[in-house]
């Protein structure tokens, strides 16, 4: 079935001609209508611009311009905090409805050039602030696994698409664990990239360097190639990653030869009790690389809890300065107007005080895990939340510390600018039903091909590494 095939394996199958990027494009919008209300994966299908992508793939494939696209006619749905010129573009929030974007986005340019179409945009929560998505626009993201649990937050509908064999990849971004957050409700990879690696441009600035660019998929391959495809660093960029020697996909064959591994399973920035579902994980995924002849260790705690007040600053003011007017205020949600508020109780001197204290934070963390090739952590410290189980209208500043409870690792690869994957290889029978628990390794800034290496090892050492729910 279409639907059953990776991003590398229907591209190949589009550029053979066995299939057409027509006839994927169909079969997936088909699917797309059938399923996304029971996974809460689209806001928009848009069947009218994904068949004219499509019929001009299949126009170039003809006259043999088309042939080196890697993702030649791969459906993959942008994220509806990313624009697509004539597209809705809502970002989870009534504040923004029946609004359609003018311009396209760099990332979604160098998709569309990479050869994918566009089939549709995917479910955020509002301005992607929180860890879990259940947008006013749309029903709630849920795991596959399990449609009482959360897919995750903020790419939640891009892993409902992804995890739910709608597309096999979707565009994502990650500002404090966006794209390795539903990864691991979902049983999906995700990689959050240095900062620097995918550009912001030309329309969109790196700010804080918090966020970044990415995607989701089933396997590390589909990733590596993925990020062949947006990583480019046009002229000016603020931040920017020096290439690596090969491509990404090529990094997934290479042995990456014996490794220091820091383990830790502490959580950093928050407090908290860590289920065992992700603890064992943890422990089964070292001695797993142990087995592959890596060296695994404790690895210390980079800082104090406190220390990560810095990325809450940063975060807040990012709130504050969506231009919502003053009549709109009142349509946002609790919790953004929560943030909103925090955000502007920064001053303009505590703001650069955040920011200063969020670079000798990165240094801090580079300097404490530099002796590690890799740091391996559970992705969360907790199985996929139930829906509602985070939010919490009522009490904003309660729903805030719920989520950096359930996510006390993954900020800080944002607040480094660190890359990070977090990987499928466990699951846990919780309640009686079989979930995703992900693992999550980190590696030294620049360093995606190593990350990349040592993931596709583990990928194939671990047999029962989930590719997809069941029971779809």
């Amino acid at each position: 079935m279409i639907h059953e095939l990776s991003a590398q394996e229907l591209a190949q199958a589009v550029r053979s001609k066995q299939l057409s990027a027509v006839e994927v494009a169909d079969h997936t919008l088909r699917r797309a209508e059938a399923l996304s209300d029971d996974v809460g994966a689209f806001v928009a299908v848009t069947p009218d611009y994904a068949l004219e992508q499509a019929r001009r793939l299949d126009a170039s494939l003809a006259t043999g311009d088309a042939e080196e696209s890697p993702l030649l006619g791969v459906p993959c749905p942008i994220k509806d905090l990313n624009a697509v010129a004539g597209l809705p573009l809502e970002f989870g929030s009534a504040t923004m409805k029946g609004n359609v974007s003018k311009h396209t986005d760099g990332v979604v340019t160098l998709l569309t050039q990479g050869g994918t179409v566009v089939v549709g945009k995917t479910s955020t929560p509002e301005y992607g602030f929180p860890c879990y998505t259940e947008p006013d626009n749309a029903p709630p993201s849920r795991t596959p696994w399990d449609r009482s649990r959360s897919a995750g937050g903020s790419s939640g509908g891009a892993a409902a698409a992804v995890a739910a064999k709608i597309v096999p990849i979707a565009q994502a971004s990650d500002g404090g664990g966006s794209i390795r957050i539903p990864a691991s409700c979902c049983g999906l990879v995700g990689l959050k990239p240095s900062r620097g690696r995918v550009s912001h441009g030309p329309y969109g600035f790196p700010g804080a360097g918090l966020t970044t660019n990415g995607v989701l998929t089933r396997n590390v391959r589909d990733t590596a190639l993925a990020l062949d495809v947006i990583s480019t660093v046009p002229v000016g960029e603020v931040f920017h990653v020096e290439a690596p020697h090969t491509s990404f996909l090529a990094a997934c064959e290479v042995d990456p030869g014996q490794l220091k591994i820091g383990m830790l399973t502490k959580p950093i920035i928050a407090d908290t009790n860590v289920h065992p579902a992700p603890l064992e994980a943890v422990h089964a995924t070292a001695l797993q690389l142990e087995s592959l002849g890596h060296i695994v260790e404790e690895a210390p705690v980079p800082m104090r809890v406190e220390q990560w007040d810095a990325f809450a600053a940063l975060w807040s003011v990012g709130a504050s300065s969506i231009p919502v007017t003053a009549q709109k205020e009142t349509l946002l949600r609790p919790l953004t107007r929560w943030l909103r508020e925090q955000g502007r109780k920064v001053s303009g001197d505590a703001y650069a005080a955040a920011l200063v204290a969020s670079q000798r934070l990165a240094r801090r963390i580079a300097q404490a895990w530099h002796r590690y090739d890799i740091i391996l952590t559970p992705t969360l410290a907790a199985p996929p939340a139930k829906i509602g189980e985070l939010r919490n209208d009522d009490d904003p500043q309660a729903d805030f510390a719920a989520q950096t409870r359930f996510t006390p690792w993954t900020s800080v690869y944002n607040v480094s600018g660190l890359p990070a994957i977090s990987l499928p290889l466990h699951t846990s029978i919780i309640d009686g039903v079989e979930l995703p628990i992900g693992v999550m390794i980190g590696g030294r800034f620049g360093a995606e091909a190593l990350l990349l290496s040592v993931a596709a090892q583990l990928e194939a050492a671990t047999l029962l590494a989930p590719r997809a729910p069941q029971n779809i």
